[in-house]
């Protein structure tokens, strides 16, 4: 059973995110979505909450899928994450260019660390290439709209989170 991770901060995530993830479904049995903490970045929703939205964005998936995916934490490298839970790929998104000099640099370097660990590359969906979580953040901050951007039950939140602010 081919196990795959997608790791990212989805800080919250987005349409994008939900995109690369069913291109992953099609490639492994299983996928692990890992939430990257990093004690020196400060994201705007805390793990327990981005993992909430993830598991709630999941139940818009078609069938069964939800119950072949899983959400956890990792603070360490991703390849020693992928290594502990017996996965043989990693999953990455690609939006563009930049993207991929940035990918293809971080795949070297992890096949390197894990010569048996395979990156796979999921280019984006050409209406999700211009999504970034930081540009979702930035809008709804400003109290811009960002449904078209993320899944539904994330735009809530955001207005939430930044009327607290």
């Amino acid at each position: 059973m081919a196990i795959a991770v997608y790791a990212g901060s989805f800080d919250p995530i987005t349409n994008g995110h939900m995109a690369v993830l069913r291109g992953a479904l099609q490639l492994a049995e299983k996928v692990v979505m890992a939430i990257g903490t990093h004690e020196s970045k400060k994201p705007l929703f805390t793990f327990t909450e981005r993992k909430k939205l993830i598991e709630q964005a999941l139940q818009n998936l078609p069938g069964q899928e939800a119950g072949r995916v899983e959400v956890l934490a990792f603070d360490a490298l991703l390849v020693t994450k992928a290594q502990e839970i017996n996965a043989q790929i990693l999953i990455r998104g690609l939006r563009n260019s930049t993207d991929f000099d940035y990918e293809m640099q971080m795949a070297g370097m992890n096949r390197k660390l894990v010569p048996n660990l395979q990156t796979i590359f999921v280019p984006a969906e050409d209406e999700n290439r211009f999504i970034s979580g930081s540009l979702v953040r930035q809008i709804a901050s400003m109290g811009g709209d960002v449904t078209p951007f993320v899944p539904l039950n994330v735009a809530p939140a955001l207005t939430k989170k930044f009327a607290l602010a």
